[in-house]
């Protein structure tokens, strides 16, 4: 059994939003996920899936994506991302999904979960653009502040799923908390402080040439966006 990871599915069955607009590698990219993802993944493999998995704007417009999602090989552990228009509350998110039988999700939300020897924890984080940090009014400081809580409360379900820390734990963001020139420090702390060594982020879009991974302070920090990994799943040695 193996671990993977993939963020940005950007399906849009119940809405059909074209992603082909944002380049060539986008055409027909929900086929390319699903059989990509079918010649990889198995049964028994679980994939973690960081953010912006649908265009939806409510839970019964996500229906066909996350069917989709629950039809693909393995079992599926889903963050939240910024266009995630569709996520409500937990109870609502995991009723919802067993009133449909989607029995191969799980949702990344405040906890963590044991997946293939290795300990899952995470949350969105926000935005690494400076133009978008501040989107519809949102203050940067009480968002970061938010996610820094979200980030330590899945650290502190790790701890009690393993008071023994016999498993890595690994964070998966939507945004990466580091970028380029890009510091989000409260939640750079969080991850020194927990000894976090491996977070894969996505969100990243188009620039095919940038370094898959990269290290700061002691983290290796991967990019795994679907479009970056050209829609195979990353397995996560």
């Amino acid at each position: 059994m193996a671990l993977y990871t993939m963020a940005d599915l950007h399906l849009s069955f119940g809405n059909e939003k074209p992603m082909d607009i944002f380049g060539n590698r986008w055409t027909d990219h929900a086929e390319k996920i699903r059989t990509r993802w079918s010649r990889l993944v198995t049964a028994g493999d679980t994939v973690v899936i960081p953010g912006d998995s649908s265009w939806a704007m409510s839970l019964e417009e996500a229906e066909k994506d996350l069917g989709f999602i629950n039809d693909l090989p393995g079992k599926k552990i889903i963050g939240k991302g910024n266009h995630d228009l569709w996520w409500a509350s937990m109870k609502k998110n995991n009723d919802f999904i067993e009133s449909r039988g989607f029995d191969s999700i799980s949702f990344l939300y405040n906890n963590a979960y044991i997946a293939e020897g290795r300990m899952i924890c995470g949350s969105r984080g926000w935005y690494v653009e400076p133009s978008l940090q501040g989107e519809i009014g949102v203050e940067y400081d009480k968002v970061v502040s938010r996610e820094r809580q979200r980030i330590i409360n899945s650290l502190k379900s790790a701890d009690r799923l393993d008071p023994e820390k016999q498993y890595e734990r690994i964070l998966f963001l939507h945004f990466p908390p580091v970028f380029g020139d890009f510091r989000c420090g409260p939640l750079l702390d969080v991850i020194k402080d927990s000894g976090i060594t491996r977070c894969y982020f996505g969100h990243i879009h188009g620039d095919y040439m940038i370094p898959a991974s990269f290290e700061h302070d002691g983290t290796v920090y991967s990019l795994i966006s679907s479009d970056y990994l050209n829609f195979i799943p990353q397995r996560v040695f």
